[in-house]
């Protein structure tokens, strides 16, 4: 997941949990939904697509550029032999911009078919700089939220050149997203024909959205069962943007939740009152299922645990809001209305 939303000190307890389940290590399938019980059957996990689909005719770089690195630095790439994206989510732009064939390391969320025999270099946003430097880049490519800084800095030190990407944090930050990369590849013709083919298929999804009197409610969980994580997302989670696209209303942040996350409470889940539960797969798989899921204090409260109404979309693309965001629309669509027969 593009995991930019969690910030402050959220960030340090999920940093922790992310390394001790190894959130978004498995191979991109995103089953573990768990489930069984009495009441309405849960939504069945969508099995997220494990490969990204490259441009049919992708360009060849046009070098050196000279691009804008989102931590106010002017970059200038001269080769993109050898490139080390540091997010799967930047990964997976690079894969679907045709490139992927010069891509020499991934971070351990770049969980797709076509990246994931390459050596781990980063986990959970923390970078090694030695594991980086050993495989001679020729240009990294870091999140806003990677880091340590130490290791940012060694990096740059050695001469390598290193652009920042400005994370995102809805729908409408995946086009800059795509061009950013496509302009530090020196491929600025693919990143516009692949943010319009992207921008087409999410519209297209959108179009498939039924009418309906009244939205669904859906709070999106992060829970990691081996480290006693459970936190309710709220506005700065990354998944309200996706959620509105779907026709669905955040639970957290119309129950008032201003920030990334909190600490679930029995309290803040009733306010909430959702109607159905979003929640990775991992995430899910980590607390045994729906019925882990439900003894959470408060979820069997709500109308979604009283319902068993859980909607899981796969670790490696939920808040990436890169070239498969369409796909990840359409989980949710065909799980929170049902596909049409």
């Amino acid at each position: 997941m593009r995991r930019t939303r969690l910030a402050g000190a959220l960030t340090a307890v999920l940093t922790l949990a992310l390394v001790a389940t190894g959130c978004g290590s498995g191979n991109g399938n995103g089953n573990g939904s768990g489930g069984g019980g009495g009441g309405a059957p849960a939504a069945k996990a969508a099995a997220a697509p494990d490969r990204v689909e490259p441009l049919a005719a992708p360009a060849a770089p046009r070098l050196p550029v000279t691009v804008d690195s989102a931590d106010g630095r002017k970059v200038t790439v001269a080769s993109t032999e050898r490139i080390v994206p540091l997010s799967g989510s930047l990964s997976e732009i690079v894969f679907t911009l045709g490139l992927g064939g010069r891509v020499v390391a991934r971070d351990i969320t770049a969980t797709f078919e076509q990246a994931e025999k390459l050596p781990v270099v980063t986990r959970a946003h923390d970078v090694s700089a030695e594991s980086v430097l050993s495989l001679k880049p020729t240009l990294v490519l870091a999140e806003g939220t990677t880091g340590p800084a130490e290791a940012i800095a060694q990096i740059r030190d050695a001469g390598v050149p290193l652009v920042v990407v400005k994370p995102a944090k809805s729908l409408s930050d995946v086009g800059t997203r795509i061009d950013a990369v496509a302009a530090a590849l020196g491929v600025p013709g693919s990143g516009s024909a692949l943010r319009t083919r992207t921008q087409e298929r999410i519209d297209a999804v959108r179009k498939t959205i039924p009418g309906h009197a009244e939205k669904p409610r859906v709070a999106f969980l992060y829970v990691r069962g081996s480290a006693a994580v459970y936190l309710l997302g709220g506005a700065e989670s990354g998944a309200s943007s996706l959620l509105e696209a779907a026709g669905a209303v955040d639970a957290g942040k119309e129950s008032g939740l201003v920030k990334d996350f909190t600490p679930i409470t029995s309290e803040a889940l009733a306010k909430a009152a959702p109607d159905a539960i979003l929640v990775m797969s991992k995430g899910l798989e980590s607390v045994g299922g729906v019925d882990g899921l439900v003894k959470v204090p408060g979820v069997a409260e709500t109308p979604a645990g009283v319902d068993r109404r859980v909607v899981t979309v796969d670790d490696g693309v939920l808040l990436n809001y890169g070239p498969r965001t369409d796909l990840v629309l359409s989980s949710l669509v065909d799980q929170l209305y049902g596909k049409k027969k």
